[in-house]
């Protein structure tokens, strides 16, 4: 019978450790709560005997994910509408939960709830799954009466941005795909073709077009030092990964991504969207102004944005207004802020958030649309330019070569 090595508080809020043997973990967690005490973490016990099959059965297990999120969300809103207590809503959706992670992570809100905590003190003991925004919202939503409209705001707000985020996605997986297959096209025609060629051109190196000679030569490279060029692909790409991971690294890719030639319009539209849908929703959903602010700035998903986001938390923590610092900022359009100043002035900030936040979401769509739209005949030109000069570089050199026999 296998060991189970688990982690367990008991009502005095100690906790202890300890292993447990078991026909399965499913077996072992029941064992273990009808001891009483809260069940915080339970795993197979290491041990040589377990090896084989641990190995066998291994898994990649990826934590949950913003879908994920969403489903919840869904489901708990409908049966919320439905008259349905938070409790038993949570169980439910717990024992049709598939992903083990996401299923253990409704089980401790299960019990958090069964514990009589609120909803958003049980939100928070999970970060990493459930947004500073959402567990917020939540919050303002327990103290206002409006839980069952807050979820469906909460689920609108997140398949939205889910779509933003695909949309985004497809948008740079498009010019991916086809940039790979230039790259191969072109290793193909230097490495397997051209190599043909060379018993010909043997011998009459010096008779030999410069573009020819430098072609050659490439895939004399290419086929014999191509382990070269993976060390420098790879030293490369670790090299920029390690580069996003420092603040220095992650300013300059952000900054470049608002001055990319055709994707800039996308990132500042999808950076603007995501900020003003943010801070509308939480104003909406009655959350306070700095903590709205704070909370907009760490999903913003650029430094630059957080960082104006920031300076508009220290001019309202000061006493000022919000399009006060946003007008000295050149972050977002002049437009936009003048009709941020109006909204505050009218007492409709959210409305104006929402209403400004769609515009950009189709502005994005748009965007998007024009951006793959340029980007395919621009794509098919480099390539056409590189298959016909490799073709010219090859075909010149039997010309001239045929006519000096003649």
């Amino acid at each position: 019978m296998p060991l189970y090595r688990y982690q367990i508080r008991n009502q005095t809020g100690a906790v202890t450790v300890g292993e447990i043997a078991a026909d399965s973990i499913t077996a072992a967690s029941n064992l273990l709560r009808n001891q009483g005490g809260h069940l915080l973490d339970i795993s197979p016990a290491p041990g040589a005997k377990d090896l084989l099959s641990r190995l066998r059965n291994f898994s990649v297990e990826f934590g949950p994910g913003v879908k994920d999120v969403l489903n919840f969300t869904s489901q708990l809103s409908v049966m919320i509408k439905a008259g349905i207590n938070v409790r038993t809503a949570v169980e439910e959706i717990g024992e049709q939960t598939t992903k083990p992670k996401m299923k253990r992570i409704v089980q401790e809100l299960r019990e958090d709830l069964e514990a009589g905590k609120p909803f958003s003190e049980a939100l928070a003991k999970h970060p990493k799954v459930f947004s500073p925004l959402y567990i917020n919202m939540v919050r303002a939503s327990e103290a206002s009466g409006s839980f069952a409209h807050m979820l469906e705001r909460i689920n609108a707000y997140l398949r939205q941005q889910v779509e933003m985020r695909s949309m985004v996605r497809g948008a740079m997986i498009y010019p991916a795909i086809i940039g790979v297959m230039a790259v191969v096209t072109t290793i193909f025609l230097l490495t397997f073709v051209l190599p043909k060629f060379t018993t010909l051109f043997s011998g009459k190196e010096a008779l030999l077009p410069k573009p020819t000679v430098a072609l050659l030569a490439i895939s004399d490279f290419l086929r014999n030092r191509w382990y070269v060029i993976l060390g420098v692909l790879a030293g490369v790409g670790s090299g920029f990964c390690y580069l996003l991971t420092t603040p220095f690294g992650r300013r300059w890719w952000d900054k470049t991504k608002l001055q990319l030639p055709l994707f800039k319009r996308m990132f500042r539209a999808m950076y603007i969207a995501r900020g003003l849908q943010t801070m509308g929703e939480m104003i909406n959903a009655g959350v306070p102004m700095l903590e709205t602010l704070r909370i907009t700035g760490d999903v913003s998903g650029n430094v630059l944005f957080r960082d104006m986001w920031a300076h508009v938390f220290q001019s309202v923590k000061a006493g000022k207004k919000i399009a006060e610092p946003l007008a000295r900022d050149s972050m977002l359009p002049r437009n936009v802020v003048t009709m941020i100043s109006a909204g505050e002035e009218s007492g409709k900030l959210g409305e104006v958030m929402a209403d400004i936040s769609e515009y950009y979401t189709k502005e994005l769509r748009n965007t998007i649309k024009a951006v793959t739209s340029m980007i395919e005949p621009l794509m098919i030109v480099v390539m056409g330019f590189v298959v016909g000069f490799i073709a010219m570089s090859v075909i010149l050199p039997i010309f001239k070569l045929s006519q000096l026999v003649k």
